[in-house]
């Protein structure tokens, strides 16, 4: 059972009693869930346009170049997670969650009438330090709320919500261009989303007493001399503990196939001669089914283990890239069976991902473990979209997905090496 007798029920400054579970605070996590689709619908207006903005509004002719902001948005949300774990220990995660949403304000307004491609790029630096805020203390306080026994199915909701808005947007965007054009009407839907989440976020509770319940109730006392500071969590999560350092690099793997996609195939699929409608399709199939398909794996991570969902979801991910390359004489096809697979594929891994992480971290520090593992997971972003843009420079789009087919199957192979079961329970 997660929650204590009620006669030994901790209460929280205003006298509401704390429990952990899904059922005790369904309607916190369920005002956790729509902050995150607003986070999702934010990032979600890029995926469709942006690239295509680069191309045919400011005329970049490197790739490299057109993938530059999806380089600065990695950067900055990879430092950003780094950054949220260690400041959770100094200021709440309500705190954060709001600040993230005042920082992504102008977001929307630079997409929408940046006069140059610098001003789209310094717009991706404030939305990854929105992103990073906002999705890091989402699935934080979603943690806290469940306890130990529903970290999979918490994540998963979690995650399930942000990436189906991403999916729903792009695919809404890619119309909305085909019919507006590419700016600014299609930017502008982020408005509404900034609003909902800054005002949800405000209403929504704080999980600090959550976390103190769990660290009471934890079977595993911290060890004596147990560093929990951020170097040494960094450290731990990175390389030192087995487990962690394959939750790490298959994130890593993971989110570099999402920003090779994200730049390369709206480029790769117009070039075959797909229009936007097409291509917004093919963009928003992708993260829809990553964020619906999480629902069920991440009740099915809790049930079956973190390990398999992992190891076999990289390998289907590399399918997907196989599939695009092999059916491209039929664009459409290609495109959306490797949507398919990647989506399949990615939601298999993502919230196993994370469940392990917080399976083999103490909660004394947990949000730095999950904040080093999302720092890995998303300078991929980074590093999908250099590696994408050297390559695709030198060697053309079809490069770029050769190589992220092999990434990915070796990324799954590592997991398989390193990833053990636990139990935090």
């Amino acid at each position: 059972m997660n929650a204590t007798p009620a006669t030994t029920t901790p209460a929280d400054a205003s006298g509401r009693p704390i429990r952990l579970g899904l059922r005790e605070n369904w309607l916190q996590f369920t005002l956790l869930v729509i902050v995150n689709v607003c986070v999702g619908g934010l990032v979600g207006l890029e995926r469709t346009t942006v690239p295509l903005i680069g191309s045919h509004v400011f005329g970049l002719t490197s790739d490299l170049a057109v993938f530059s902001f999806i380089i600065a948005f990695g950067v900055t949300k990879a430092m950003t997670n780094l950054a949220a774990g260690a400041l959770t220990a100094r200021f709440r995660r309500k705190q954060l969650l709001v600040t993230g949403w005042l920082i992504g304000i102008p977001v929307p307004f630079a997409l929408a009438w940046a006069p140059s491609w610098g001003w789209i790029v310094a717009a991706n630096v404030l939305l990854g330090l929105n992103q990073g805020l906002t999705w890091s203390m989402t699935v934080n306080m979603k943690i806290d709320l469940v306890g130990p026994t529903r970290r999979g199915l918490a994540t998963g909701l979690n995650e399930a919500a942000g990436y189906t808005a991403v999916g729903v947007i792009a695919l809404l965007t890619g119309y909305l261009a085909t019919t507006h054009g590419l700016r600014p009407t299609p930017e502008l839907i982020g408005v509404v989303f900034v609003a909902a989440g800054l005002a949800l976020s405000l209403v929504v509770r704080d999980t600090a007493a959550h976390v103190a319940l769990e660290l009471a109730q934890h079977a595993k006392t911290l060890a004596t001399g147990e560093n929990s500071g951020l170097a040494a969590t960094f450290a731990r999560t990175s390389w030192h503990n087995r487990s962690l350092r394959g939750a790490s690099q298959a994130g890593l793997v993971n989110n570099l196939n999402d920003g090779l996609t994200w730049g390369v195939f709206p480029l790769l699929f117009t070039d075959h001669g797909l229009g936007l409608a097409a291509v917004g399709l093919i963009k928003g199939l992708y993260p829809i089914l990553w964020g619906l398909g999480q629902i069920t794996t991440g009740h099915l991570a809790d049930r079956i283990g973190r390990k398999p969902l992992i190891v076999y979801g990289m390998l289907v991910q590399a399918g997907g890239f196989v599939l695009a390359l092999a059916l491209l004489g039929r664009p459409l096809l290609a495109g959306i069976l490797s949507a398919v697979f990647l989506g399949i594929g990615t939601a298999m891994v993502y919230p196993a991902l994370i469940a392990s992480v917080s399976d083999h971290a103490h909660p004394a520090w947990r949000a730095g473990a999950l904040g080093t593992y999302r720092f890995w997971r998303d300078i991929g972003y980074a590093v999908g979209a250099l590696v994408a843009g050297i390559l695709a420079d030198a060697f053309g789009l079809n490069a770029t997905v050769i190589a992220a087919a092999a990434l990915t199957a070796g990324s799954g192979l590592l997991a398989a090496r390193w990833i053990t079961e636990h139990s935090a329970r």
